[in-house]
């Protein structure tokens, strides 16, 4: 009952992006929320295995499931060709390996990023694939293409890492390069631009460090009030626009960029990270208002281990918070009170997924880490694979969809 709470406590998505089992970064509410029974608690490589399938090529995105398919992306040659990669949910079969983009040059990345970090987006019959300033595409569930196109032009030094979304009838894109910060707004039908907005706010930055504008964060839309406003972290401070136009709405500073959390959303507040200087992460809990957000709008912070890559998990009154060397911390989401903090081991870059009253959370040793939800800690499972586990999980039809380096596996009881 807490994870449902939740849910309906978060974004309001299109009805069609709704049908899909996971259809996008962090599942249907774009939170890391699921309400499905069965989910198994143990697994290993002989146990729990319905299968596993190499994945070829090089990628970090998540799986994003609707019907029998689940899409990816994955980068081959080294970067020099672009791909959506689907296989049969149920048999684990390669089903579609499309080619959307073969630049010349791969360009530069981070030595923990790769060619093909951001999650795709499936809405209706349709499938979403962005690559950074390399490319977004728009291909159906057969596999055909149905458009593609280069976003105005930006410089991402370590790669791309922002996933898309869709609002209606809008492909929202986040654009934080070293040179040029902007969102975009697409016609997911056409391709075609429907508006953009410029980052505002960014004057510190260019002061201290002419490089330091750099994010990667995937935005969140919320409805408050009469308007759905897309909330997003970028370098120096985060803002929120009307999602139909692109207009900024309100803000909150801090100090530094390489943004890369996710936010949520509920009890009226957006939890936020960002930054008190470079390397160094806060949360902030943010009533949205108007211009610049200052006194009471700024509910509570907390700067002690807090994430630089793992997204923060509400999940009813409980904000959970895993940081990248492994510190798990359980706040209370109005006040920002601590009820626990542990160390659970590992090194984490995916994001917290809640399965109803467990919490799932993978690290780079290749485990999962299974905890129950609550304001006691309490550690209900630690699962291994080989590999590598950086992509976020996903969950349909009661089964776990992990992604290791190498090998995409479903596991279910």
């Amino acid at each position: 009952m807490r994870c449902n709470l939740s849910i309906l406590l978060v974004v309001v998505l299109s009805s069609s992006t709704l049908r899909a089992d996971w259809p996008q970064f962090r599942g249907p509410d774009g939170q890391g929320h699921s309400d499905a029974d069965g989910v198994p608690l143990t697994w290993s490589e002989s146990k729990n295995i319905t299968w596993k399938t190499t994945i070829p090529g090089q990628g970090w995105s998540s799986p994003v499931i609707a019907g029998n398919q689940v899409w990816l992306t994955t980068a081959l040659e080294g970067g020099r060709s672009l791909r959506a990669f689907c296989v049969d949910k149920a048999t684990g079969r390669p089903k579609a390996s499309v080619e959307l983009f073969k630049p010349k040059e791969p360009g530069s990345k981070h030595v923990q990023n790769g060619y093909a970090s951001p999650t795709p987006v499936i809405d209706g019959d349709r499938i979403y694939a962005y690559f950074g300033p390399r490319g977004v595409a728009c291909i159906r569930k057969d596999g055909a293409i149905v458009w593609t196109r280069k976003p105005p032009p930006h410089v991402l030094v370590q790669g791309a890492a922002s996933s898309p979304i869709i609002w209606r009838d809008l492909l929202i894109l986040t654009c934080d390069g070293i040179d040029n910060q902007f969102l975009l707004a697409l016609d997911k039908n056409t391709g075609q631009t429907r508006w953009k907005q410029a980052r505002a706010h960014l004057e510190r930055a260019a002061k201290k460090n002419k490089i330091a504008k750099m994010s990667y964060s995937t935005p969140l839309v919320q409805q408050v009030g009469d308007t759905y406003q897309l909330v997003s972290g970028g370098a120096d401070h985060v803002a929120a626009y009307d999602v139909t136009t692109g207009k900024e709405l309100w803000w909150k500073p801090y100090d530094g960029f390489s943004i890369v959390c996710r936010p949520s959303y509920g009890h009226g507040l957006f939890y936020v990270i960002g930054s008190i200087k470079q390397d160094h992460f806060s949360i902030y809990a943010l009533r949205p208002g108007t211009g610049e957000l200052k006194g009471d709008s700024i509910v509570w912070e907390n700067s002690k281990n807090m994430p630089h890559v793992p997204s923060p998990l509400l999940i009813g009154k409980e904000l959970y918070i895993f940081d990248d060397k492994g510190i798990a911390t359980c706040f209370d989401a109005l006040t920002g009170k601590v009820h626990w903090k542990e160390r659970i081991g590992g090194n984490y870059r995916a994001s917290p997924i809640a399965v109803r009253d467990r919490i799932y959370i993978p690290n780079r040793e290749g485990k999962t880490i299974v905890l129950e939800a609550g304001k006691r800690f309490k550690k209900l499972a630690t699962n291994h694979l080989d590999g590598v586990l950086l992509a976020s999980p996903a969950v349909s039809d009661g089964a776990l969809f992990l992604r290791s380096d190498e090998h995409l596996y479903r596991i279910d009881d």
